[in-house]
């Protein structure tokens, strides 16, 4: 074990054995929560109001998935395929909704965007936020750079962090251990370990959160061997947390929120899969350094709220890494800012119509360093000011409408219009909601794409269209709920490579097309069954491990008043995916085998409310697959863990 590990056992010992566990613990319902999204107006509405079908996964769902990561829980979700979910923690995430890839999602903490303004995409390193840290996470699909800007193209993922509670003080320690096999071995000792603890309250008109949260992994290379006998070395994870906030109510109009966090994470990792079996090596090393902070004030006034979300985001990266032809271990870094401040209103003409009116600004600039060469930040930035409008109409009789206009003005492209018509209709004779909306979205070049000896500064954006509709319906007093959407995606002016080793804009237009559906079953208070269904079609250019069909089933079954069990089970289709040989020195195009995942967690409280221990099997028949060509995948593991709220 490392001293990490060793110092936050010791402080989860002191939690458990501090005062607070002599007081009693209050829980806010999560009632309201399944009833109220935020994703499509940036403030509060109720979900039949709302032009979207918006998959909320509650603190309470949460905790049906304790154990798992982020990227695994999202992948659980209708339209959503995160490849690297079943690998070894630190490898690469792939984020896939309706067809797109990582530049096409945002994701926002806490109504934030984040990202990492030196990736080539300066899409957000999902392995740097612990599940743990995590109060709830709405997903909205489709093109929303009206309210949201760059990057929200394909899909919006805004994760709420924990917050205050309604006590003086209160906390909460966690622990859990698991296996780290593939389907080729078999090992029983614990190589997975998460640990940490939060304390939190509110005290007359300030409130507090703060939290430490580590992860420790060693047992699994992510290079797949060439044949099972063949033993590759473990690639460690490391991952730190560290997360606080700080709230104070000046007036019962008048708000101020603050918040810092600081992440890091250690990861050895494995050269690109090129079948020669020289990529497996313990001289590649990574370790990633976040640090965050913020001012959130809100301003409540007759009419309507005035909110301004300002954060600063530091992001390193430095890698030591063997150079397969030359032998030698070279040393490269990364370092990136990024500013976003966003302040918006919402002001009420009515109890039907609403306006959010806001102005976004955002900077990014990177350095770098490597064997390769180097970029210097003075010359690699840039920075955006969009002015955006939204409208929602909100009638009496059932009809609803959300339209709006976002002006993206750049400093090294120029301008961008980009707009949105979402009606729908809640129909008040019989339990049934229809959508339909007209989205654009743009992604803008990154900094590398622009500046790096690759780069191109006469690249313009991508552009995005999305159409879709769907229905949403409740029966037998909201026991069914069933909801299908069916879309189809255009996106001209993709930034890609060029023979000559540059990014340029590529003419023509790929398409995407499919079907998300859901249906939730609870017939009582004990048993609730959710499955949803996913088809993607897509363009041959984006055809890269995107299943064409998709299921995900989960039966959750409360067995007392303190046990509780969830099955769940997933099917993905086959896919296609590619490698550099390294013999030929060609890509091969390959295509992966379809595979089926059952998992079980077990969950028992004994203490209500104060002390639950839990397990989880996954892919408890152990099946052997390929999640992305020449990497190891996940085979039969266990993981035993205990929690406290105190």
């Amino acid at each position: 074990m490392n001293n990490q590990f060793v110092r936050i056992s010791a402080l989860f010992v002191l939690m458990t054995n501090c005062v607070f566990a002599q007081q009693k613990d209050t829980y806010a319902s999560s009632t309201l929560l399944d009833e109220v999204v935020i994703s499509d107006s940036k403030f509060a509405l109720v979900k039949e109001k709302s032009g979207k079908v918006i998959t909320k996964i509650t603190s309470k769902d949460l905790r049906t998935k304790e154990g798992q990561s982020i990227a695994s829980i999202l992948s659980s979700v209708a339209g959503i395929e995160i490849d690297g979910n079943q690998s070894v923690p630190g490898k690469n995430l792939g984020f896939h909704i309706r067809g797109g890839r990582n530049n096409q999602v945002l994701i926002l903490v806490d109504g934030i965007p984040v990202t990492d303004a030196s990736g080539i995409s300066i899409e957000y390193d999902l392995r740097l936020l612990p599940a743990n840290q995590v109060e709830s996470i709405e997903i909205m699909k489709g093109a929303s750079s009206t309210l949201y800007g760059t990057g929200a193209a394909t899909g919006v993922i805004n994760i709420t962090l924990k917050k205050s509670g309604k006590k003086s003080i209160q906390g909460n320690a966690y622990f859990n251990a698991g296996t780290t096999n593939t389907a080729c071995t078999s090992k029983t000792r614990p190589e997975d370990f998460s640990q940490g603890f939060s304390v939190n309250g509110n005290v007359k008109k300030i409130n507090y959160f703060a939290s430490l949260n580590s992860t420790e992994t060693n047992g699994m290379s992510q290079i797949a061997p060439p044949n099972p006998s063949t033993i590759y070395e473990a690639d460690r994870f490391s991952r730190l947390n560290y997360l606080a906030k700080l709230g104070y109510q000046v007036t019962d109009k008048l708000t101020l929120d603050f918040f810092g966090n600081y992440d890091k994470i250690n990861n050895d990792y494995d050269g690109g899969f090129d079948n020669t079996g020289t990529n497996d090596t313990n001289l590649d090393h990574s370790k990633t350094e976040q640090f965050r902070f913020g001012f959130m004030p809100k301003y409540k006034y007759n009419n309507g709220q005035l909110v301004l979300n300002s954060s600063f985001n530091k992001i390193t990266r430095a890698y030591n890494e063997l150079d397969s032809f030359s032998g030698t271990v070279g040393f490269s870094q990364y370092d990136s800012r990024s500013v976003n401040i966003d302040a918006y209103n919402k002001y009420n003409f009515s109890k039907s119509l609403f306006l959010v009116a806001g102005t976004q600004y955002q900077f990014f600039d990177m350095s770098s360093v490597t064997p390769y060469g180097s970029i210097v930040k003075e010359n690699a930035k840039f920075n955006m000011i969009d002015p955006y409008l939204t409208g929602v109409f909100i009638s009496d009789f059932g009809l609803n409408l959300n339209v709006g206009a976002r002006l993206n003005i750049h400093s090294e492209y120029g301008n961008q219009l980009v707009y949105n018509v979402n009606p729908s209709c809640d129909f008040k004779v019989i339990p049934l909601k229809v959508l339909a909306s007209y989205s654009t979205a743009f992604v803008t070049p990154s900094i590398y794409q622009l500046y790096s000896q690759y780069g191109n500064t006469g690249l313009t954006p991508e552009k995005n269209r999305t159409i879709e509709a769907g229905f949403e319906t409740q029966l037998l007093d909201k026991k069914i709920k069933l909801n299908m959407v069916g879309f189809y995606r255009e996106q001209t002016n993709f930034i890609g490579f060029s023979p000559a080793y540059k990014y340029i804009n590529i003419d023509g237009t790929n398409k995407a097309k499919g079907i998300e559906t859901e249906i939730t079953l609870a017939l009582n208070e004990k048993i609730k069954w959710i499955s949803n269904y996913t088809f993607t079609q897509v363009d041959e250019a984006l055809d890269r491990l995107i299943p064409k069909h998709k299921v995900n089933s989960s039966l959750d079954f409360q067995i007392n008043k303190n046990a509780f069990f969830n099955l769940n089970y997933q099917y993905l289709n086959s896919r296609k995916d590619a490698f550099f040989d390294g013999n030929t020195y060609e890509t091969q195009n390959v295509v992966l085998g379809s595979y089926q995942l059952v998992n079980a967690t077990l969950r028992y409280e004994l203490v209500k409310n104060r002390l639950s221990v839990f397990g989880t099997a996954s892919n408890i028949f152990n099946a052997a697959f390929v999640e992305n060509v020449g990497y190891n995948s996940l085979g039969r593991n266990f993981k035993l863990g205990l929690n406290i709220n105190l």
